[in-house]
């Protein structure tokens, strides 16, 4: 490029890093994208851009605007340029040289950007068009004014010979679009070009099996679970993410390029895992994802965990690394897998109750529905267990309403309040499926005709009332209760193993029954 259609080039670089600026303070102010792109607007007159470069510059400034609220940040403070090289200069503690190269770097940051988004109807991109002459590749860059100047493009990029094949075509660019950048680094003008492509047919798909994924904040890991296309498990393991977790905060997560390459790394193993086995990916549906408490905590330290947790955005980038590889991504209802897990799986087959949770969401994308196992059948038959239940429950009420009345702290008192919502919610749960013998069925497919959920009716009524926990870890003790058949007149002193009855009228000064060996000897009398 001539010295004469450099300055020319790097004069339109500034002119349109100050509209894209000009553009993101007049999108704060509520301006249409409509009425600042046509040809009289403001960023045309203004700055001598014609309306492709015009619309270039408020999509990017549009893409930075709703980046920082995404980030929660005030769209008010954006620095363009670099909040960090911004704040160095402003200290003014360099001084000579250390100043100048920062300033320099700052001042390429902020006014040594042009971008034109490509379009197939004009061959690409009607801005900054590539051409193939003699060989050799060249860049037109158009100047705004129906002046053209045009630079070399030298790489040994790997994929340049895509990128000459998009070039060579004599038609527009059917399959795809790209787009080129031009930045200022260092005193020299590099270009940057993507495109977007169509995505292969799916390789890896159900037919061989699911690779089910459930993504858990406390311990923060995924779970992951490779179930057979007979609904069997084959394997499963758990993924620590523990180091994505140190990061300052949860917007920095994304920006740290170390971090963000941990998690990419983490999609990397687990789209290699479902390759290794040929099978499909399946996560709870990105639409439903929870993003408040998931049960299995409280206080400030876990919300800040919770908080930070980014389930979305670690299942896109499975998502998107998956279609790109050939792997098939299914999601799936997000609704009581957990629950069925934690109460059918983690005993029965001694997982824990995040594996569990990944190998029901594997079995849901297969189709399978998951039934009562016999003994928990027989368990909803039984009167004494609702008895004990509902007997639990209301001591647990009356206990924790006492409390409340005697706390002088608000915030105790707030989470006492709480803590009696999920006792009441937990009474009319069991009494919403006592006397409706004809409708348990217990299936993944929502509601039953009566509108109860045995499942959910279950874990109230055996985790912490018998295992002492909300969500416990150790789901052990429920092994004998999910292996006993039905007994006859629905009798449990078939199942009392050791002198009892252990489980008896709750009364809140008397030892829990749950946890420890004494668990796997309870008789309902």
């Amino acid at each position: 490029m001539a010295c004469e259609d450099e300055k020319a080039v790097l004069n339109l670089m500034r002119r349109f890093s100050a509209a894209m600026r000009f553009a993101y303070n007049r999108l704060l102010e509520g301006k249409t994208r409509e009425e600042l792109k046509r040809e009289n607007g403001p960023l045309s007159a203004l700055f001598g851009l014609n309306t492709r470069y015009a619309d270039s510059a408020i999509e990017k400034a549009r893409a930075v605007l709703d980046s920082a609220r995404e980030l929660s940040q005030d769209p008010r403070k954006v620095v363009f340029g670099g909040r960090k090289l911004f704040e160095q200069l402003k200290r003014k503690h360099l001084s000579g040289k250390a100043r100048k190269r920062v300033r320099q770097e700052w001042e390429e940051r902020r006014q040594g950007f042009l971008y034109s988004r490509g379009d197939a109807t004009k061959k690409g991109n009607a801005n900054l068009r590539l051409e193939p002459e003699e060989g050799a590749l060249w860049l037109w860059v158009n100047l705004g004014n129906g002046a053209y100047v045009r630079a070399l493009v030298k790489t040994s990029h790997p994929q340049l010979k895509t990128l000459l094949q998009r070039a060579y075509a004599s038609f527009p660019y059917n399959v795809t679009l790209y787009n080129v950048t031009l930045q200022l680094k260092d005193g020299k003008v590099y270009a940057h070009f993507t495109w977007s492509g169509g995505l292969p047919p799916p390789v890896h798909t159900k037919a061989n099996g699911v690779l089910g994924v459930d993504a858990n904040s406390d311990p923060y890991h995924l779970a992951l679970a490779v179930v057979g296309k007979d609904g069997n498990l084959i394997r499963y393991l758990t993924l620590s993410l523990e180091e994505v977790n140190r990061a300052p905060n949860k917007g920095a997560k994304e920006l740290l390029l170390k971090v963000a390459s941990l998690t990419w790394e983490i999609a990397h193993r687990v789209i290699s895992l479902a390759e290794e086995h040929g099978v499909a990916i399946a996560t709870e549906r990105l639409k439903y994802l929870r993003k408040s408490q998931r049960g299995d905590g409280s206080g400030w330290h876990f919300r800040r965990r919770e908080h930070r947790f980014a389930y979305r955005s670690l299942l896109a980038k499975v998502h998107s690394l998956a279609r790109k590889r050939g792997v098939e991504v299914l999601e799936v209802n997000p609704q009581d897998t957990s629950t069925i897990g934690m109460l059918k799986y983690a005993p029965g087959l001694s997982l824990s109750k995040d594996v569990a949770a990944a190998y029901v969401i594997g079995r849901r994308a297969l189709g399978f529905e998951e039934k009562l196992p016999k003994g928990y059948e027989a368990l909803l038959k039984d009167e004494s267990f609702f008895a004990y239940t509902e007997g639990f429950y209301q001591s647990r009420l009356q206990e924790l309403q006492k409390l409340r009345e005697a706390e002088g702290n608000p915030y105790l008192r707030r989470r006492l309040s709480r803590d009696i919502g999920k006792a009441k919610a937990a009474l009319t749960l069991v009494s919403s499926l006592q006397g409706l013998l004809g409708s348990r069925k217990g299936v993944t497919k929502g509601r039953n005709p009566s509108g109860a959920h045995p499942w959910r009716v279950l874990r109230v009524g055996l985790f912490l009332p018998l295992l002492g926990l909300e969500v416990p870890r150790d789901l052990s003790p429920l092994k004998p209760i999910l292996h006993l058949a039905p007994l006859t007149q629905g009798s449990w002193e078939g199942w009392k193993v050791g002198p009892g009855p252990l489980w008896g009228p709750y009364t809140p000064d008397e030892p829990h029954p749950g946890g420890g060996p004494g668990c796997v000897i309870v008789h309902f009398e």
